[in-house]
């Protein structure tokens, strides 16, 4: 039976090419859906095997929605990631010139990383949000009504898929512009360490006083666990509440990483773990001298001696 992977449809989408890089078309049933929420809903249903979400965009960093969910609600793990780069061009129906332009249909993050293209030469043009970023150009292609909007910001391989033209290509502010995607499943085996890997965690500070984001951040560099991306998110129960979204470079099979979760569970009223899978971007440095799993094993072994009687 073929894995059934939930994504941001339709077709065309960043997302759909995150998702050929897991599973082409042929190996999998692509379950397409109209907002990440959805995707990570029909994994928790049952109705999907995996999901496969944007986490993060190196302009607009993380994607509070994605992050949101899995803070909450049943336990899923992420199991991969995958690098997207992020390109858009302007598209409308057949004969639509720059100059027709008065109202663009975009996701708003594409929307988000256009904006100073489009202040530029759309001065005053009117943002009509849309649930992905080919959903604009499936209206556009599916009807010849009036739909509210004149143009789309879409990916580029959108315009040949849905039949749209080109009224203006490389609208984006910044052409080295990338997504992170990442393959959500349900709590099971982990995948093997490779040396290059990274863990994610939700957690909740020990307290609202002084220190307290310090002590939490301590349990990760006394072991020597170095973390690549950490952001506040509301709690929402209350104002001034925030847990953290962190990625920290390592495994959970690693001792310093074992190390550094046992210490957050000890201080910390609430810490998730979110998975540890092989990441794909730039390996991180040299393990810091005396956090190597050999050193956490001579050590416990020295004070297991001790215990014994030994010096």
């Amino acid at each position: 039976m073929r894995a059934r992977y939930a994504y941001l449809g339709p077709a065309g989408t960043f997302t759909e090419a995150a998702l050929r890089q897991v599973a082409g078309p042929d190996e999998a049933e692509y379950l397409p859906q109209v907002d990440v929420l959805a995707a990570i809903a029909a994994v928790r249903s049952g109705e999907a095997d995996f999901a496969v979400v944007a986490i993060e965009n190196s302009v607009e960093g993380g994607v509070s929605a994605v992050l949101d969910s899995l803070a909450v609600g049943a336990p899923l793990v992420l199991l991969r990631e995958m690098l997207v780069p992020v390109t858009f061009d302007l598209a409308a129906r057949p004969g639509t010139t720059l100059a027709d332009v008065r109202r663009i249909s975009a996701h708003p993050h594409a929307w988000a990383q256009c904006r100073h293209w489009l202040a530029a030469h759309l001065p005053g043009v009117v943002h009509v949000p849309a649930t992905s970023n080919t959903a604009p150009a499936a209206l556009l292609a599916g009807s010849s009504q009036e739909l509210g909007f004149d143009a789309a910001v879409v990916p580029p391989p959108a315009v040949e898929t849905y039949g749209l033209e080109r009224v203006a290509t490389g609208v984006s502010d910044n052409e080295n512009a990338i997504t992170r995607f990442v393959v959500i499943g349900r709590p099971g085996q982990i995948p093997e360490p490779t040396g290059a890997d990274k863990t994610t965690l939700v957690v909740h500070l020990p307290s609202n006083q002084a220190g307290a984001l310090l002590e939490m951040l301590e349990q990760f560099s006394v072991r020597g666990v170095n973390l690549s991306r950490i952001e506040s998110r509301p709690i929402g129960d209350s104002l001034g509440r925030y847990s953290f979204s962190i990625d920290a470079e390592g495994h959970l099979a690693e001792e310093r990483m074992a190390e550094a979760l046992m210490g957050l569970h000890r201080v910390c009223p609430h810490v998730r773990f979110l998975g540890s899978y092989p990441r794909v971007d730039a390996p991180f440095g040299d393990v810091r001298i005396g956090t190597a799993d050999e050193d956490f094993l001579a050590a416990r072994e020295w004070v297991q001696s001790l215990r014994d009687g030994g010096r």
